[in-house]
C-alpha cells in the first residue's frame, strides 16, 4: 500500500479558493474537525489501554479499535487535513494498472490561510499517535501478548500511511525525505561552523 512511485504529482486544492475576507480571527477556525482529528486517534488508544478493565470480551475490543482506526484514517485522510492545514493524497490506479500517487496542497497568497494553532493540533496528533502504537507494538512484543500484535499493527499501519502521505504533501510530492534530512543536517552543520568562525 505504501510502496511509492516515480509519477507523483503534486497539484493545488481545485476547492480551496475561499473569499479571505470573510476570515474570522478565531484560535480554532475548524473546531469540529479538530475535535474529530483527536477524537478517533485518543478512543483507540484509550480503548485498547482499558480494554481489559471495560470488556472481557477480546473480539469486542478488537473490533472496537478497528473501527476507531477505520474513522480516524478516513477522517484525517479526507476531511481534516484539507481543512485545518490544506493538504490532501491519495493513492490512484491508472486504467493500465499503474499505481501512483497524488499529493494536493494549498498554495499561493491569495488563497485561504491555514492558522497555527490548527496546524499545530494535527501535526502533534499525526507525529504522536503513531509513536504511541509504536511504543505499544513494542510492549506487545516484549509482554508477549501476541493476540494483540495484529491490532496494535492495525493501527502502526494506518497511522503510519497518513503521516507518511501528509509529510509528502507538506514536504513535495517530488522531493525525497532522505535528500530533504541530509539538506537540513547540511545546514546545521553549516550554521554552527559559520558561528563557530566568528566566535574566533
Amino acid at each position: 500500500m505504501l510502496t511509492g512511485d516515480t509519477n507523483d504529482e503534486d497539484v493545488s486544492l481545485f476547492d480551496a479558493e475561499e473569499d479571505a475576507g470573510n476570515r474570522s480571527q478565531k484560535i480554532v477556525k475548524h473546531p469540529v474537525a479538530s475535535f474529530f482529528h483527536l477524537f478517533f486517534r485518543v478512543s483507540a488508544t484509550l480503548v485498547y489501554l482499558l480494554c481489559e478493565l471495560i470488556s472481557g470480551s477480546f473480539i469486542a475490543s478488537m473490533v472496537t479499535i478497528i473501527l476507531l482506526l477505520s474513522c480516524d484514517f478516513w477522517t484525517v485522510k479526507n476531511i481534516t487535513g484539507r481543512l485545518m492545514v490544506g493538504l490532501r493524497w491519495w493513492n490512484q490506479v491508472d486504467d493500465d494498472g499503474k499505481s501512483r500517487w497524488v499529493f494536493e496542497s494549498r498554495k499561493g497568497t491569495g488563497k485561504q490561510q491555514v492558522l497555527d494553532s490548527e496546524s499545530r493540533i494535527f501535526w502533534l496528533g499525526l507525529i504522536v499517535c503513531p509513536a504511541i502504537w509504536g511504543i505499544f507494538a513494542f510492549s506487545t512484543l516484549f509482554s508477549f501478548k501476541i493476540k494483540w500484535m495484529p491490532v496494535v499493527i492495525m493501527g502502526l499501519v494506518l497511522q503510519g500511511a497518513n503521516l507518511y502521505g501528509y509529510v509528502r504533501c507538506k514536504v513535495g510530492a517530488k522531493t525525497s525525505l532522505k535528500n530533504m534530512a541530509t539538506n537540513y543536517f547540511g545546514r546545521q552543520f553549516l550554521k554552527q561552523a559559520l558561528s563557530k568562525e566568528e566566535e574566533s
